[in-house]
């Protein structure tokens, strides 16, 4: 009974938190790389910035925004699968 009916209702806050989580770390990416000097897409994007490398600054950005829109589209899609009540139209 409480597999069935409650979880489903429990988890729905633990998804939105894991959605927020993610998208705090994808922001966050850029100065924990420089403070850890761990080369990565955050370094990359500071270095592109300091070299005016335009097109490589609106690349990393862009795939950064795709990662962004797609932990979204799964946190909205697992809205539906928790909740069935829940409809997007």
């Amino acid at each position: 009974m409480v597999y069935r009916h409650a979880l489903g209702n429990s988890l729905l806050p633990v998804v939105t938190f894991i959605g927020w989580w993610g998208g705090r770390l994808l922001g966050g990416i850029v100065i924990m790389e420089i403070i850890f000097a761990i080369p990565g897409m955050g370094t990359a994007l500071v270095q592109a910035v300091s070299y005016r490398d335009y097109p490589t600054v609106q690349a990393i950005i862009f795939v950064m925004a795709l990662v962004y829109l797609t932990i979204n589209l799964l946190v909205d899609l697992m809205y539906a699968w928790l909740d069935p009540r829940i409809r997007y139209a």
